[in-house]
Order: C-alpha cells, then sequence, then structure tokens
C-alpha cells in the first residue's frame, strides 16, 4: 500500500473538488469523479490518469491490488466525512478523481470500415445514457456523438450504469453543424429514429457507415434535426406499445446492425 495522507476536515481541497466533479459533472473538464471499487478498478483498467483516491478508513483494503501510479495521491477520510461528498443515497467507500479519455473525431470514424456511431440528441436520463454507452460496447459500436442538451457522461448515474463503459467508448461533445459536417465528410449515412411512418430497421442497411439519431425520451427527435437526415428508421413492436425506452431502442436498433454485420461478413467469407 502506497503512502497515504489523512483527511480531517470537509474543507479539505481535494474533498472539495471531489464533492464538485461529482455534484456538477462536465463542468471541470480536467477532472471526473467517480464512485465505488469496481469503477475504479476499471478506470485503471483503461489506463486512465487516477490523480486522487479516496477510501474510507477501515475500508483501505478495497484499494489492495490496485496498480496505481506512484503520482496518484490517496486519501484516507472517516466514513461520515467523506459520504458528505459522493453524490449516491447509499455512498460507496471509495470514489477517485480522474482524467476523463480524450478523444477525436478519428477514433469515430476513421478506425472502421463502415462506423456504426449514435448521435443522441437531448437525451435527459443519466441511466439511459449509461445504458447506451454499454450497449455501444457491447454492439462494437465506434462511439457516440452528444449534441447540446443531452446529459453530462460523467454524471455519477451514466457512469454506474456503464459498467465501465464509460471509460472506453469514443464520445464526443459537439454541435449539431459539427456533427453533420463530419458525417458528411466521412460518407455516413444519417438515419433519425421515429415511432412510426419510417423504415422497418430490418429492412434498412445497417452494416454501411451508419449514425443513428436518439432524440429526447419524452419528445423524440427534434424536427429540424430529422429533417436533416438521409432517412428515418423504425423498430415493429407486434405488441400493443407505441414506443420503447431510448435506451432500450438504441440496444435494439445497434443489435440489429450487429447482426447485419456478421451476416454480411459471414457472407463475403463463403464467396
Amino acid at each position: 500500500m502506497m503512502p497515504v495522507r489523512i483527511v480531517q476536515s470537509q474543507q479539505n481541497a481535494r474533498l472539495k473538488q471531489l464533492r464538485r466533479a461529482l455534484a456538477q459533472p462536465g463542468r471541470d473538464e480536467a477532472l471526473a469523479g467517480i464512485e465505488g471499487p469496481i469503477m475504479l478498478r476499471e478506470a485503471v483498467r483503461a489506463g486512465l490518469r487516477i490523480e486522487a483516491v479516496f477510501a474510507a478508513q477501515e475500508a483501505e483494503s478495497l484499494l489492495a491490488g490496485l496498480e496505481l501510479p506512484a503520482q496518484t495521491e490517496v486519501l484516507l477520510a472517516p466514513r461520515a466525512l467523506l459520504s458528505r461528498a459522493l453524490a449516491t443515497e447509499t455512498p460507496q467507500p471509495v470514489a477517485a478523481l480522474v482524467e476523463p479519455p480524450r478523444w477525436s473525431w478519428d477514433d469515430l470514424l476513421a478506425r472502421a470500415a463502415a462506423p456504426l456511431v449514435v448521435v443522441l440528441a437531448g437525451l435527459q436520463d443519466p441511466g439511459n445514457l449509461g445504458t447506451i454507452l454499454r450497449s455501444a460496447e457491447a454492439f462494437d459500436a465506434q462511439g457516440i456523438i452528444s449534441l447540446p442538451g443531452t446529459v453530462s457522461v460523467w454524471n455519477p448515474k451514466t457512469v454506474r450504469a456503464s459498467a465501465g463503459s464509460v471509460f472506453r467508448v469514443p464520445l464526443m461533445e459537439v454541435t449539431a453543424d459539427e456533427a453533420f459536417v463530419r458525417l458528411k465528410q466521412a460518407g455516413m449515412r444519417t438515419l433519425a429514429t421515429a415511432v412510426r411512418g419510417a423504415e422497418s430497421a430490418t429492412q434498412t442497411n445497417l452494416a454501411q457507415a451508419v449514425a443513428l439519431f436518439i432524440g429526447n425520451e419524452g419528445n423524440g427527435l427534434a424536427d429540424d434535426l430529422a429533417a436533416r437526415t438521409d432517412a428515418a428508421i423504425t423498430i415493429p413492436c407486434p405488441g400493443p406499445v407505441e414506443s420503447l425506452n431510448a435506451a432500450v431502442a438504441t440496444s435494439v436498433l445497434l443489435y440489429e446492425a450487429s447482426r447485419q454485420r456478421a451476416a454480411s461478413k459471414a457472407q463475403e467469407g463463403t464467396r
């Protein structure tokens, strides 16, 4: 175990920094706050720079086996003091300040022959964003574009729901104008998601380079954005449900894209 510093006051600068990072995610782009030993292990595994680690006194054993860099600051605090800085209803005994990964357009659009990208426009629920990150990684999407009005990727609920995918899935926060310019330059087909009046996802070629536009949970994709996309797709639902949760719908579309891509590769292999 590396040397640790004991914290006894809630006015401690590092503790205040952690509190701000968790309460106002995305405001300070330099560092993000994460909670729990599992998330800390995932951050270490992803190779992120760990600025500072916090542990409740008598919970130091949770840091055992972590290959923390020598420059990482480790602070121990009374459990009650640490809990007041955290965002969860049942605070974890471990937290950290990490440097978020820095992604580029090349990460999203230049590392695959036919990129698969999700564009989020006004998604508000942090749990939905976390789930979409997890599904994007599971179904081999190249990344996510986050348009203004979408919840911060470093919201504590997003980080937890992503199960570590937040550290590995490329995500760019840009304006709609920049997104459309970049996607067009990369030869991507842009597809708006709609409840009705659109082509079935199963009949749409999702094995090509595509960007799936997902809108707000309550209002869907804004009309002005939908009008700028190349086409609209929908998920056929035989049951009496009008629409799906945004994260569920995105996951279904990512699965369908993954299925089509696997079938296309298998077909190419038999030629």
